[in-house]
């Protein structure tokens, strides 16, 4: 059985076409879903089905979707993945900062939405797999160890700073997900005034220098401008 067919997807969608394009492509990809058209039915579909993943409209009916992502986060961390067409990056900031996993503006392309979900699934994988309380980490020729608190590329160590090791680490463990400049911050230094946020781009520079091949084509840190920073997976042989 594929990964596809043992995950379910809740769509939440107040618009029929956009939710009916959702649950085509699912089902075309073997994928098992459910649909929510408003807030309230959607918060009670994630709490008595317990969906793998969920596809998130902000623009409900009865309700705002960040409401919805709050109320899931009080019980709940499994993957929220938000379809807005608001495209303002304050929007942005504010669903990933509520809890969300990922960000995707309307009108999207199908094979996008896809993308997005393996991402997803394969996070919640990792995250469901890893029993030991202190894993080594693999991503393409990245390999921390935690419990020695050491990180190789390509076989050699990487000599970085304690700040550079955190952001490595925090990125890495939310492999595949955008943490904001603001959840960054206060995970490394406990707030985020503008002094922090300054200390992050030159601290990201320079733990980029060391782990990017090329600065034009980052392979392993995607830049998501005005509102932070992802992991991205990186396959082994293509790195």
């Amino acid at each position: 059985m594929t990964m596809s067919s043992k995950a379910t997807i809740l769509i939440v969608e107040d618009d029929p076409s956009v939710r009916n394009l959702m649950a085509t492509t699912l089902k075309a990809h073997d994928y098992s879903f459910l649909t929510a058209g408003n807030g309230e039915t959607a918060i009670m579909q994630a709490a008595t089905h317990n969906p793998d993943v969920i596809f998130l409209d902000l623009g409900l009916p009865d309700m705002d979707g960040i409401n919805v992502i709050r109320k899931v986060r009080t019980w709940s961390e499994l993957p929220i993945i938000v379809i807005s067409a608001r495209s303002d990056e304050t929007d942005k900031i504010e669903a990933l900062d509520a809890g969300a996993d990922d960000y995707l503006t309307k009108p999207f392309s199908v094979e996008e939405l896809l993308a997005r979900l393996r991402v997803s699934l394969r996070r919640l994988s990792l995250l469901k797999n890893r029993t030991d309380p202190s894993p080594v980490f693999r991503n393409g020729e990245i390999v921390i160890d935690f419990a020695a608190e050491t990180a190789t590329l390509s076989g050699q160590e990487l000599h970085l700073t304690p700040i550079e090791y955190k952001l490595l680490t925090l990125l890495a463990r939310n492999e595949g997900k955008v943490l904001t400049y603001t959840y960054i911050t206060k995970e490394i230094w406990g707030s985020s005034s503008g002094s922090e946020m300054a200390s992050l781009r030159v601290f990201m520079a320079a733990l980029r220098k060391k782990l990017e091949p090329s600065a034009n084509s980052p392979q392993y840190i995607q830049t998501h401008v005005g509102i932070g920073y992802r992991m991205l997976k990186v396959d082994a042989e293509r790195s």
